[in-house]
């Protein structure tokens, strides 16, 4: 079993230096290059981050003994780059959204199988430990059968048409951005729904600044679902039961901490997980794993849940008339 896993990571902007922080404090890895379109951006990046090579290319990342590359440029790349690594034959976690729709998602899962490659959409939130308490406390009955889910997550953002969340180009808009969170969330506790209703209000590039969702199951459950870039809201998603209720704290797609509540609202327990990482130490872990066991898919992210995340969020982009 190889040792050390050898990490390149694809793009140096904000999202990839959090994930490189992290990098750096997992065990079993180390990140042996960098690439950006800048090689002085690079260089910064790997100076700052212990990555021992700096390109200003992302071919030349190449050209090192890398196990595994980590995608992080904007949603509109996703498939070019992946599909980059993938023909270099190197492995990739890619960035959530995995691609910009389900046609580019098959594209990049066709040639991993053919190449016999790992790939992994890195959907963090799905290996944090509150994501698996609660997953537990549902298997065990303690709120008996999920009825509905409530989530949301908003921030508020200044508009420049010039930044990549409100450039159309660039994939912008609240929905592929952040609305992924609960339209995951979603997925992962109830499955895919039967019916979808959507709805958005639109910045002036034509982006979503807030897009409302609400899905229905044939089980009688339903999610109720909001994302928005024009304001700060609770971030707090609500796994409610007939029994009682799961509700993971702000903010929810990075918690470190849920509640279980009974059917009257008290609380019963909270269950704790501090950290000092932002949290992408667990899907690295997870990938490290994979990658040592020589295994080409994940058995928590497996790329089948990816292919119903894309779908879903396509299927709500049409309700709600989001197009790029």
């Amino acid at each position: 079993m190889k040792e050390t896993i050898k990490w390149g990571i694809l793009g140096a902007g904000r999202i990839a230096a959090k994930f490189a922080a992290d990098l750096n404090k997992t065990p079993g890895c180390e990140l042996l290059a960098v690439a950006s379109t800048s090689l002085e951006r690079a260089q910064e990046f790997a100076l700052e981050y212990n990555g021992k090579h700096a390109f200003g290319s992302y071919q030349e990342l190449f050209s090192t003994e890398i196990d595994v590359v980590y995608v992080a440029t904007p949603h509109t790349s996703h498939k070019e780059h992946t599909l980059l690594c993938l023909n270099n034959n190197v492995g990739v976690l890619c960035e959530k959204p995995f691609a910009m729709n389900q046609g580019e998602v098959d594209e990049m899962i066709q040639l991993a199988k053919e190449k016999g490659l790992f790939l992994m959409e890195a959907m963090w939130t799905r290996f944090l430990p509150t994501t698996l308490k609660a997953q537990s406390l549902i298997a065990e009955g303690k709120i008996g059968n999920i009825k509905t889910i409530a989530a949301d997550f908003g921030f508020k953002a200044e508009f420049d048409p010039k930044s990549r969340l409100f450039d159309p180009k660039l994939g912008g808009g609240a929905f592929l951005d952040i609305g992924i969170y609960p339209a995951f969330l979603s997925l992962l506790f109830l499955d895919y729904p039967s019916k979808i209703l959507a709805a958005s209000i639109f910045a002036p590039t034509n982006t979503d600044e807030t897009t409302s969702f609400v899905y229905r199951y044939d089980n009688e459950s339903t999610a109720v679902l909001n994302c928005t870039v024009k304001s700060n809201t609770d971030c707090e998603a609500r796994i409610y039961g007939d029994m009682g209720s799961i509700k993971l704290n702000r903010k929810f797609h990075m918690a470190t901490s849920l509640t279980l509540m009974d059917v009257d609202g008290n609380e019963v327990e909270t269950f704790d997980y501090p950290r000092d990482t932002f949290g992408y130490n667990y899907e690295i872990e997870e990938v490290n794993k994979c990658i040592a066991n020589k295994q080409t898919e994940s058995e928590l992210m497996p790329l089948s849940l990816s292919l119903k995340l894309i779908h879903l969020l396509d299927k709500t982009r049409e309700a709600a008339t989001i197009v790029y």
